[in-house]
């Protein structure tokens, strides 16, 4: 059983205990181009359970047996109010903290599954699929065009994307996710990755940054 919870950045241990984590695919078009996908015209949605969640900033232990796992970096929003059915304008005020997640993937299993149709929680949901890092306060006012993220391996840039070139904007991706099932307290919501993914490796060091918000690093077991 997980003992993961969320925090907030200078503050206790978020109220409500980790939900669902609704996750959002191809939602950066040159990611959707490097893996040879089509450009979705709404929001592709999938579920990681609470099981997935871990914290980012203790080592990541990644499955063996399956083939490559990639990392793809993405903003997280963690919710602290219920959302149903909400318009666009009425999402912000749900958003509790910003940050930053691993939506970790078995690329090769992923594969398989997208060929056969399947769904594909055996290649995203799996124990620790979603290493989180502590939430950040969200601020009403804040410009999430302004917001760069950035993932670097062993020294390297590896994946670095601004919000701004989401297909999908926060509002309308909360929306749009409320429309199709409730958001409650404790949920996270990611919001897609930028080009750049890759396979994980044992002893790989990882610096995930979100602008000048955040800045965690980890290592690969």
């Amino acid at each position: 059983m997980s003992t993961y919870r969320h925090y907030i950045v200078d503050q206790a241990e978020f109220a409500h205990a980790p939900g669902k984590v609704v996750c959002v695919g191809r939602n950066y078009a040159d990611h959707v181009k490097e893996l040879g996908n089509a450009i979705p015209t709404s929001p592709l949605l999938f579920i990681k359970p609470a099981t997935a969640m871990v914290a980012m900033a203790e080592p990541l232990l990644l499955p063996s047996g399956f083939g490559a796992c990639h990392h793809e970096l993405e903003m997280a929003l963690l919710i602290g109010r219920p959302l149903t059915k909400a318009a666009p304008e009425e999402c912000r005020a749900a958003i509790a903290g910003v940050g930053l997640a691993l939506d970790l993937t078995l690329r090769e299993l992923q594969d398989e599954l997208k060929e056969k149709g399947h769904p594909w929680e055996r290649a995203k949901a799996f124990d620790g699929a979603c290493p989180l890092a502590d939430f950040v306060p969200f601020d009403q006012n804040l410009d999430f065009a302004r917001l760069t993220l950035r993932l670097t391996r062993n020294g390297g840039v590896q994946q670095q994307g601004n919000c701004s070139d989401m297909l999908f904007s926060v509002e309308n991706l909360l929306s749009e996710i409320s429309h199709s099932f409730s958001l409650m307290p404790g949920d996270v919501v990611l919001t897609g990755t930028p080009a750049g993914v890759g396979p994980l490796h044992s002893g790989d060091k990882l610096l995930a940054e979100l602008d000048d918000f955040l800045r965690i690093e980890t290592v690969v077991l």
